[in-house]
C-alpha cells in the first residue's frame, strides 16, 4: 500500500472510529432525532438567515430532500420559516425554543468530545497544524474541482 492508500483508509478509520465512539452518546442525548435532523438544526442555527439553498449547500442535499427535512422539523416544532419584509420570495428558516434545545444539546455533546480529545490536540505544533490544515484545504478544493467538472450539482 503506498502513503496515499494509507492516508485515505487511515481518514476512513479515524472517522470512524469517532462516529462509533460519539453514537451511543449522542444517540441517548438526543433521541428520537435522526442525525439528518440533528446536522439540519445545527446548520440553522449556525447561518445567518438560512434558506433551502444555503442549506443544501452546507448539508450536501439535494434543495428537493432539504424542503423534505424542514418540513418534516417545522412539523415536530423545531422549525420555523420566515421572510423578509424586502422578499417575500424567499423562505427562511429559523429554530424555535425547542429548536434551540436541541441544538444546544448538539453543542455541548461536541464540547465533550473536543475536551474528551484535546490531550492529542496538546502534542500538535503550529506548524503540523498549519500542513494539515493546508492538505485539508487542498484536497476539498480538489473535491470541488471535480464536482464541477462531473456537473454534480446540489442546486
Amino acid at each position: 500500500m503506498n502513503k496515499q492508500e494509507q492516508v485515505m483508509m487511515d481518514f476512513r478509520d479515524l472517522f470512524n472510529k469517532m462516529v462509533w465512539l460519539n453514537k451511543s452518546k449522542m444517540e441517548d442525548s438526543l433521541k428520537g432525532y435522526k442525525p439528518s435532523e440533528v446536522h439540519c438544526i445545527e446548520a440553522i442555527g449556525k447561518n445567518d438567515d438560512p434558506n433551502v439553498t444555503k442549506l443544501a449547500e452546507s448539508l450536501y442535499m439535494t434543495r428537493g430532500a432539504l424542503s423534505k427535512l424542514t418540513k418534516k422539523l417545522m412539523e415536530k416544532g423545531l422549525v420555523e420559516s420566515y421572510q423578509k419584509p424586502d422578499n417575500k420570495k424567499e423562505i427562511y428558516f429559523r429554530l424555535t425554543e425547542q429548536g434551540k434545545v436541541i441544538y444546544n444539546i448538539h453543542e455541548e455533546l461536541h464540547q465533550e468530545f473536543q475536551k474528551r480529545d484535546q490531550a492529542v490536540f496538546e502534542q500538535v505544533t503550529e506548524e503540523q497544524f498549519d500542513a494539515m490544515l493546508r492538505f485539508i484545504q487542498a484536497y476539498s478544493r480538489h473535491l470541488d474541482a471535480e464536482i464541477m467538472k462531473q456537473g454534480i450539482s446540489i442546486h
